[in-house]
């Protein structure tokens, strides 16, 4: 790829404050590595950016808390940990403050760091989701940073228009290596499922609370899938966090789901390959729709938060479709069932005419995986190139 043409490598201060954000950061770093050799690094970090070479200033996860429940026993700690950050990285004097994701602490430390050293160049990874909801966050975001780095191709326009530098550097998904025709072949003879079986894919989400709304919705749903399509097969992949929960709940259900349990042993390959093997999957709001996307499953999409969040939720939407795969491709192939619209009925109707005709979705899909960047540089390099060019480094 060629070298920073520079005298000095640049050092920059890298942090992230939960594992989806060390990921990023790490691939970050990785490219950083090989566009600029010599770079010094400095930060807040996980075990991935920590075996890329970015030390940590205290443990990342220290800072790995979310909903007010958690965040106010610790606020002392991480109001000190915010402190300490921040008066680290103006001393330190780096060429450039990174935070990646982590947007309640990320964006405290950036407001900490411009009003002692404004000339730190700030560089925030991931943009806020302001096209859905909150637009003035963008507004608030450009006070304390100078650069964003966005997932979505159609973020940049709404940092830009309140003065942010902001660079597209592509979605992590779309550079995911999929199972090929073996692991799924494999996947459906490990678990009994016939070839020729139609195989769902339940996906009630990773939170307690939206697994507790949702399983009573789900599994009745699922039921009158069994009954039209009695060969029909069911797996549930869990997340670790709420595997006893879904146990708990899925034990009602009228159909049983063979559980993908990581507490029994479930590793990230046999869930690549549950979502590749899968012919249709029903889902949760949220970014799993781009992993069901990019294993080119077709899907619906249900979720409801409670009476007073939903009536709430819908006065400050902005768009009339929640789901990425349908707001990247500009379609609206992907069925959604949303607040008082999540019943199971609706839910099970919409997944026996995708199963039916699941090839709107698949081309919806690959486009989406496109306009993301597959098949193009990794984010990683991409987001690397878009730091260095912020510093007015070229890079050969």
């Amino acid at each position: 790829m060629g070298d920073v043409t520079t005298a000095r490598p640049p050092r920059l201060f890298l942090l992230a404050g939960e594992p989806s954000g060390d990921v990023l950061g790490a691939e970050l770093a990785a490219g950083l590595r090989e566009l600029a050799p010599g770079i010094e690094f400095d930060g807040v970090a996980g075990p991935r950016m920590q075996a890329e070479g970015v030390p940590s200033l205290f443990p990342m996860d220290e800072l790995s808390v979310m909903g007010l429940a958690e965040v106010v026993p610790r606020y002392l700690d991480l109001r000190r940990r915010l402190h300490q950050t921040a008066e680290h990285v103006i001393r330190t004097r780096p060429d450039a403050l990174v935070t990646v994701d982590a947007p309640d602490f990320s964006l405290r430390l950036a407001k900490l760091v411009k009003a002692k050293a404004p000339h730190i160049r700030t560089v925030h990874y991931v943009a806020p989701s302001v096209w859905a909801w909150r637009p003035g966050r963008a507004r608030k975001m450009a006070k304390m940073i100078d650069q964003v780095l966005a997932l979505l191709p159609f973020e940049p326009p709404y940092m830009e228009a309140e003065g942010m530098r902001c660079d597209f550097v592509g979605h992590p998904v779309a550079a995911k290596p999929q199972p090929g025709p073996e692991a799924v072949r494999d996947f459906r003879l490990g678990h009994g499922i016939p070839p020729d079986a139609p195989l769902v894919l339940v996906l009630p989400g990773s939170r307690r609370g939206e697994v507790a709304r949702l399983a009573p919705i789900f599994g009745p749903a699922l039921a009158r899938i069994a009954e039209a399509q009695p060969r029909a097969r069911f797996v549930l992949p869990a997340a670790a966090s709420v595997a006893g929960l879904v146990r708990e709940l899925s034990d009602g259900w009228p159909v049983q789901p063979v559980i993908l349990d990581p507490t029994e042993g479930s590793g990230p390959a046999e869930k690549a390959a549950a979502f590749a093997a899968a012919d249709v999957a029903l889902a949760a709001s949220g970014t799993v729709s781009l992993e069901l996307a990019a294993a080119d499953t077709p899907m619906v999409i249900a979720y409801t938060f409670s009476g007073l969040t939903n009536r709430i939720m819908k006065r400050m939407a902005l768009i009339d479709t929640v789901t990425l795969v349908n707001l990247v491709s500009q379609t609206r192939v992907v069925p959604e069932f949303l607040m008082e619209n999540c019943q199971p009925e609706r839910i099970a109707d919409a997944l026996l005419q995708v199963l039916a005709d699941p090839e709107p979705q698949r081309q919806a899909a690959r486009l989406t995986m496109e306009r993301l960047g597959r098949g193009g540089p990794p984010p990683g390099l991409r987001a690397a190139r878009a730091v260095l060019s912020g510093l007015g480094r070229t890079v050969l």
